[in-house]
């Protein structure tokens, strides 16, 4: 097991990791700090947001910090699994060349794959990402291709429902977060966006990361650390099986929603792998706060991210997803006693 001082160390590093996001992201703070908690999760993240709120731009500074490849793929209705594992083309001399894609092309120094607009991808294609964030491998070329530093991010397109291919429950509950990316609301941060010539140019943006604040081949043996590290009290952990019933039967625990049948409201509760997920995200929470056990606060800080797209309604109130989600984490956090 890692050694406190060294503990303390890879935090003040990884503290470190979301003041050098900030250089080039302005407004976006809390988001910045949730996707470092799921980097050292080593979980995948789903980002909600509208067009040009600066994902890319997120993701390709945290990749500069943490001192890995980047790679961004587009969703499209003509996109197929093979294309993220090989590229076809004619060389300069006609003849056909095969290269490897958008997965196998950085090998194992891809730390930071972007998949945007995944429900524009035929389901096909989503199994073959599922299986590469489940395993952080793919078969081609005859050999097991492994990327063991990569971290998942993927966009969906919630405005145009044409040519879409919603994501499956069980392909949602793959990812560890999913994080709302909101356009700032500040009136200074938005004329700074709209009128400094620094937010003009993204590559300029990205300079101002510092490269490598930490070691991305390390991030693996960083998390295993935090997780053995930090201890859950056997309150906490009564808290938490608590948290997981109210996700199958708010009723039980006096949770209640105006305009809302409670009886017909649950499909499905948060799974075992995503209580599992809320765990580990809460320890590196606590981590992050320079503490090696877990309080109620830092259960509620993963909450929503965690569980929010794990919670699965009926289909009468499925519309309101959004809205309801958000209210029943809160709603769960004020019933259940804390301990």
């Amino acid at each position: 097991m890692a050694s406190e001082a060294i503990l303390e160390d890879w935090r003040r590093d990884a503290l470190k990791v979301e003041d050098a996001v900030a250089n080039a992201v302005i407004g976006q703070r809390a988001v910045i700090h949730l996707i470092n908690v799921a980097l050292f999760a080593r979980g995948h993240v789903l980002l909600e947001g509208g067009v040009g709120v600066g994902k890319t731009t997120l993701l390709r500074a945290f990749a500069r910090a943490t001192g890995g490849d980047f790679e961004r793929v587009e969703g499209t209705i003509d996109l197929m699994p093979g294309d993220l594992v090989y590229h076809t083309f004619v060389d300069a001399d006609g003849k056909p060349r095969i290269d490897p894609g958008p997965l196998l092309r950085y090998g194992e120094g891809l730390t930071t794959f972007f998949f945007n607009e995944i429900n524009r991808s035929r389901p096909q294609v989503q199994s073959l990402l599922l299986r590469a964030m489940a395993e952080r491998s793919v078969s081609a070329f005859g050999r097991e291709c492994r990327f063991p530093h990569m971290t998942v991010f993927a966009d969906r397109n919630k405005v145009e429902k044409e040519e879409t291919f919603e994501l499956a429950s069980a392909a949602r509950d793959r990812f560890l977060f999913e994080l709302n990316m909101p356009t700032p609301a500040t009136s200074e941060i938005r004329r700074s966006l709209v009128f400094d010539p620094i937010f003009h140019d993204v590559d300029a943006l990205i300079e101002r990361v510092p490269p490598a604040v930490i070691d991305s081949t390390r991030m693996n043996e960083i998390g295993a650390a935090v997780q053995r590290s930090v201890t859950t009290s056997p309150s906490i952990e009564r808290y938490i099986l608590n948290i997981w019933e109210a996700t199958e039967t708010p009723l039980r625990f006096g949770v209640e929603l105006d305009g809302v049948d409670m009886q017909r409201l649950i499909l499905a509760g948060a799974s075992p792998r995503g209580m599992s997920a809320l765990v580990r995200a809460a320890r590196v929470v606590a981590w992050l706060s320079g503490r090696t056990h877990l309080i109620p606060e830092d259960v509620h800080e993963v909450l929503l991210p965690a569980l929010s797209h794990r919670v699965f309604f009926t289909p009468i109130y499925e519309l309101r997803r959004q809205e309801l989600a958000e209210t029943l984490s809160e709603m769960i956090i004020q019933r259940i006693a804390v301990p």
